[in-house]
């Protein structure tokens, strides 16, 4: 049984295709396992530091310090800031916490104290200075 001319060269031209879609998978495959060898490290390779670094730890809220600020609970997980925030009078606290915490601006700050803006500025900049004072006291910095 002999091909005809035309079916034949058709057979060539397929099986030609054919031949350079599996060589350029199997170059991308290689490319791609190349990559990800880099990429990637066997559990056995990675060290201490670098698998806590990937773990996930359960925080409760008896290992935080809450304070309440304008009808808000405001918990702080770091120990050496949530103590020195403890120490601080009341009211330059609340500064602290509604500028940083709950992300309120001088003069929104001064509405909900009834005090000038020059005021809880120049407050929250001395209540700064003393949080890094305590902090570097009890060596937290």
């Amino acid at each position: 049984m002999g091909h005809k001319p035309d079916e034949r060269q058709k057979e060539k031209a397929f099986d030609c295709y054919i031949k350079k879609v599996l060589k350029y998978a199997a170059r991308n495959y290689q490319k791609q396992k190349k990559l990800r060898s880099e990429r990637e490290a066997a559990i056995s390779e990675i060290t201490r530091t670098q698998l806590m670094k990937l773990a996930a730890t359960d925080r409760y809220f008896s290992d935080e310090y809450s304070f309440d600020v304008l009808d808000w609970k405001i918990g702080v997980t770091d120990a050496g800031l949530g103590e020195a925030m403890a120490v601080l009078p009341d009211d330059r606290r609340e500064i602290i916490l509604m500028y940083y915490f709950l992300d309120m601006n001088d003069r929104e700050i001064s509405k909900q104290l009834n005090l000038k803006n020059s005021t809880v500025a120049y407050r929250r900049n001395g209540t700064l200075k003393m949080l890094r004072g305590l902090l570097e006291e009890n060596a937290y910095v």
